[in-house]
């Protein structure tokens, strides 16, 4: 079986910025499924042009009934290497069409075999902090000592810390463990892949990512992790005893912790986000007349590498080569 070896990250970005510009011009729209359409046939598109032979194991769009790259769909060349795909076209669908922060687009590349499969659960348990704190953290103990280990391993107080949590009803005990503590609180909408990330980046101010939300985002972030030397642990998280009882006949685990190894396999992972809307981790897109321009982070977990790339975009020239209409 062949292996990628050279930064495929570099071709994946291509596909990112290409969703990201299509669903740029739907912000504050209040459509997603016309935003997620957009970056969907973008994205297909360019990743279509990548030397691989690519299957989608990580999917969007299935539990939000929303256009999405299917499961199981081929994408690239057809040509060696032989690899799986985990996408999110819109990491923020809904931030997009509230025109809100830190919505990404996303992919990320490893060989076969090497991404976690959910399967049925569309959920999971997350803890996920940066690389000063990645030994330390343990999603089996409480939030409260979480935060002391990670305050600790940051030279910080408790009350320093910040965590970064979805905004949802469930969390409400969470959040008031946190707030137990001191430590700090961005309660985020939607976009935990961002929120994720944003614990690697000093500037951003996020230490800790707690929470429960989607399996396909934890995947993702694990290969963006894995790659910037984070850490991330999650466990299942069924919404239903439907759900629990089919984990048992497919030998699901609900006690068991998934490390970052075992939803992310091997080194050889790549990733790729462009910004559509502006936040801590991107720039979002940027339209300028004839000319578009994007900001983007790729990275490989083999050699470490985390680059930034800002690029300056004909939406003519681009249409003409592609057929995608970047200018709305």
């Amino acid at each position: 079986m062949s292996v990628p070896e050279r930064n495929m990250a570099l071709e994946l970005v291509r596909a990112t910025e290409s969703a990201a510009m299509a669903a740029g011009r739907w912000m504050g729209r209040g459509d997603k499924n016309g935003a997620d359409k957009a970056a969907v046939d973008a994205m297909r598109f360019m990743l279509n042009t990548v030397e691989m032979d690519g299957v989608v194991v990580i999917g969007e769009g299935e539990k939000d009934e929303a256009p999405m790259l299917f499961n199981g769909e081929r994408l690239g060349t057809g040509s060696e290497p032989q690899v799986d795909i985990a996408v999110d076209p819109i990491d923020g669908t809904r931030l997009c069409a509230l025109g809100r922060p830190n919505s990404v687009s996303v992919v990320a590349v490893g060989e076969r075999g090497a991404f976690y499969d959910p399967k049925h659960i569309f959920y999971m348990n997350k803890l996920a902090t940066g690389p000063t704190a990645a030994d330390v953290i343990d999603i089996t103990i409480p939030i409260e000592e979480n935060i002391a280990r990670v305050a600790k391993a940051k030279n910080k107080k408790p009350r320093d810390v910040t965590v970064v949590v979805l905004d949802r009803p469930r969390h409400e005990k969470l959040i008031a463990a946190i707030r137990s503590t001191g430590a700090l609180i961005r309660l985020i909408p939607d976009g935990d892949v961002a929120g994720a990330l944003m614990t690697c980046k000093e500037e951003s101010g996020i230490d800790l990512l707690a929470g429960v939300g989607g399996s396909p985002e934890a995947v993702i972030s694990a290969a963006a992790l894995k790659c910037v030397g984070g850490n991330l642990q999650c466990m299942l998280w069924p919404r239903n005893e439907e759900e629990a009882e089919r984990c048992g006949q497919v030998g699901q685990d609900l006690d068991a912790v998934l490390q970052l190894e075992d939803l992310v396999k091997g080194k050889n992972v790549f990733f790729a986000a462009t910004g559509v809307t502006d936040g801590e981790l991107l720039k979002g897109v940027r339209y300028e007349g004839r000319k578009i321009k994007t900001t983007s982070l790729v990275m490989r977990a083999k050699s470490g590498t985390i680059r930034y790339i800002e690029a300056i975009h004909s939406a003519e020239k681009l249409r003409e080569i592609s057929g995608v209409n970047y200018e709305g």
